[in-house]
């Protein structure tokens, strides 16, 4: 069995490798698009949006709505793959810790 020290600084090594994942997530870009790419939302892995494209084909009156509803689906796609490369990151992070079965990590 390992002493109390061996097992405090497994969970320091822990903690600053999950620091150092979560500051990484910042700089990994995904790009949401809706209406065929007539709408692209660019944001991190950690949920910040960089940059949102409107097609100018768009900025027609009448297409407000329809505007409306790609803008928010273009960010809901962002989301879902920022989403879905944070846990991939955090899954390379943790595939080498010696973490118990069934362990959740807080993300």
């Amino acid at each position: 069995m390992k002493s109390l020290d061996d097992i405090l600084n497994m969970a320091k090594n822990v903690q600053d490798e999950l620091t150092k994942a979560q500051a990484n997530l910042d700089h990994i870009e995904v790009e949401g698009a809706a209406g065929g790419g007539l709408v692209k939302v660019r944001a991190t892995a950690k949920g910040r949006i960089i940059a949102v494209d409107i097609d100018p084909s768009l900025l027609a009156p009448s297409e407000k709505q329809m505007l409306e509803d790609l803008v928010a689906a273009a960010f809901n796609d962002a989301r879902a793959k920022a989403d879905q490369a944070s846990s991939a990151e955090m899954s390379k992070m943790t595939s080498g810790l010696p973490l118990p079965p069934g362990f959740k990590l807080p993300f």
